[in-house]
Formats: C-alpha cells, sequence, structure tokens
C-alpha cells in the first residue's frame, strides 16, 4: 500500500513490466549514451538479495568508458546506483 505513492526514480525510466532504460554522461568528453537494461539479459539476482545490474559502457564517438551498477530490491525499485567514469542523466533532462 505504501509502495503506492513512491515517487519514480529520477534517473531509471521503466520500459514495460521487462526492462529499464537509462543515460549515462560520460566524464570524459560528456558524451550521452542510451542504454536498455532487461530484467531476463542483463539485470541478475544479488547475492544480498533483490538483483543487480552491472555494465561497461564506451560511448560510440569518443570510445570514453564508464561503468554503470545499479542495486534494485525484491520489486526491481532502484536502491543505488554508481557510475564510474560519468554520471546518470536525469529523466527530465531527456529530449521528448
Amino acid at each position: 500500500m505504501f509502495g503506492l505513492f513512491r515517487k519514480p526514480d529520477e534517473h531509471v525510466q521503466r520500459e514495460g513490466d521487462v526492462a529499464f532504460r537509462v543515460r549515462v554522461r560520460t566524464a570524459r568528453h560528456g558524451e550521452i549514451v542510451e542504454l536498455r537494461l532487461t530484467k531476463g539479459g542483463e539485470i541478475s539476482l544479488s547475492d544480498e538479495g533483490g538483483y543487480y545490474v552491472r555494465k561497461v559502457i564506451v560511448s560510440p564517438k569518443h570510445l570514453d568508458r564508464a561503468v554503470l551498477e545499479i542495486w534494485f530490491d525484491a520489486a526491481y525499485r532502484p536502491k543505488r546506483k554508481l557510475v564510474e567514469g560519468g554520471e546518470l542523466v536525469p529523466i527530465k533532462e531527456w529530449a521528448p
């Protein structure tokens, strides 16, 4: 019941029931890379409970490297997010 009024995550956008979209801005050149993370493919069970994903990102234009890690709870709500070599782009900044 309390999850009903939970604010959506500002960086991770749900795409239906099976996937999520995130955008990462690389630190070196500021290139934005969009990722689609699927429950059956990239996201796996975490040893701590819940789910976990780790993606190595190489930007297509400048070949910048970043590493994205997201920890989800059992309901696939992001609990913790970490980007090495870049930053997450808030959904409100995504161009339509």
